[in-house]
Formats: structure tokens, sequence, C-alpha cells
């Protein structure tokens, strides 16, 4: 990853963080990594922990195809892991953000 994609990357996160903590989303974490992969952002609302994969882009394409099915089962495993660590056995959901210039989209509790 260049310069200019880890850079770009902070700034969608930037503004999904923005985007959650206007819907009274409490974060976290950002950034969790460990062996299995790495989660954007790790929030709460009403006892519910988000895990939150963010896309973003200031190009032409679709963000939401970016989260294919080996993907979504790395960030499980990824959350499992976190769960495990932390000792956390709350209620959780995974959910993404798509941010396409100041367009952004919030899809909650995705699976495959």
């Amino acid at each position: 990853m260049g310069l200019a994609s880890y850079l770009s990357g902070i700034l969608g996160e930037d503004k999904a963080c923005a985007f959650l903590k206007k819907r009274k989303f409490e974060i976290l974490e950002r950034n969790f990594y460990c062996k299995f992969g790495e989660i954007d952002i790790i929030a709460k609302k009403d006892d519910i922990l988000h895990f939150i994969e963010v896309k973003f882009t200031e190009g032409n394409y679709e963000l939401v195809e970016r989260l294919n099915c080996k993907k979504y089962k790395k960030i499980l495993k990824t959350i499992e892991f976190y769960k495990i660590k932390k000792g956390i056995f709350n209620d959780f959901q995974m959910d993404l953000i798509c941010i396409k210039g100041d367009i952004v989209e919030f899809y909650e509790n995705i699976s495959f």
C-alpha cells in the first residue's frame, strides 16, 4: 500500500467516525489488527458492538463490491478473536460504510 492509499484510508475512516458520532455511536477502537485481519472501526450503540468495515474512494467505482465473501469471513474471524481477547460476550453486528466523495452509505448488520 502506498502513502497516498494509506492517507486516503485514514481520511475515509475519519469521515466514517464523524458520521457515526453524529448518530450517537461511541467509537471504541480504530484499526484493530491481529493475525486474522483488521477491523477499521469498533463502535458501540445501545449495548450492541458494531464492527465496521470502511470503503472509501474519490473515484468512480462501486465500493460495495469490494467486500466479498472471503473478506467477510476474514473479518468474522477477527471479530471472534477480538471478543475472546477482550472477554466480551455482548451482541454484535458487522456493518459497512461506503464513502464516495461526500456521500456516505451505511449498511447495517450485513451478511453473506
